[in-house]
């Protein structure tokens, strides 16, 4: 994914997109919707606003969030068998950066929460080799060693400002924590990653509301097919 780096943030001016406004938008805008479209906005909307009412239990605010967000990206079941789930993933990322030509997603990652991005890149909790060491497939040093270039590389993306490459990084991250979270990998409301959760259910709180945005307003671009079609009986 290229960098995207404009020459003026339109944060300033952009407008708050909550649950409502967003119900609101697609409202208005779902008659004129592609059935695949209007159907991942509606369900991300669902579990949009089920996330907003957890604002004290992050871990189900985070579960909620992640939901959505699945329910906006996640492909036909034939897709997600051919290409792993992180590669759809990217794919998604991209066409989201190359819809933004409102810069919401910049404007989020430079100006609302640079600093939460960093503390959670840094955090060896959510970094996957992590693990791998802790379960014995690889080694202490290989996995200091992946951090320490893992972290280089998320530093010189943040350096040059690089939203591209810092979401993709981001969401790596935030898997490792919806990993940790869905396969009870992590107590509910534990004292030793409340941190890394509530940092993450922040960071989704602002990207899923923009994720969905761009999918409404882009209807045009390739989304693909949502996951487990409405049938009627």
């Amino acid at each position: 994914m290229a960098a995207t780096r404009p020459q003026a943030s339109a944060g300033r001016d952009a407008p708050e997109l909550g649950f409502e406004r967003l119900r609101a938008e697609h409202r208005r805008l779902r008659s004129t919707l592609p059935e695949p479209v209007r159907l991942r906005t509606h369900r991300a909307l669902s579990w949009l606003e089920r996330a907003g009412k957890e604002q004290k239990d992050v871990d189900a605010r985070f579960l909620f969030l992640w939901i959505a967000f699945n329910a906006a990206y996640a492909r036909e079941i034939f897709e997600r068998d051919r290409f792993s789930d992180r590669r759809v993933r990217m794919s998604f990322l991209r066409e989201l950066i190359a819809a933004d030509t409102g810069h919401l997603l910049y404007d989020a990652v430079w100006h609302h929460f640079p600093r939460s991005i960093r503390v959670f890149l840094d955090n060896p909790y959510v970094f996957q080799p992590f693990w791998d060491y802790q379960t014995g497939r690889i080694t202490k040093e290989e996995w200091e060693t992946r951090f320490r270039l893992g972290k280089r590389a998320a530093t010189k993306a943040l350096g040059r400002m690089d939203t591209s490459k810092v979401l993709a990084v981001l969401f790596e991250r935030l898997y490792v924590l919806r990993n940790q979270l869905v396969h009870g990998g992590a107590t509910w409301n534990s004292g030793t990653n409340r941190r890394q959760v509530a940092d993450g259910a922040e960071i989704m709180g602002v990207l899923v509301p923009i994720v969905i945005h761009l999918i409404m307003h882009n209807p045009g671009r390739r989304w693909g097919d949502p996951c487990y079609p409405v049938i009627s009986d």
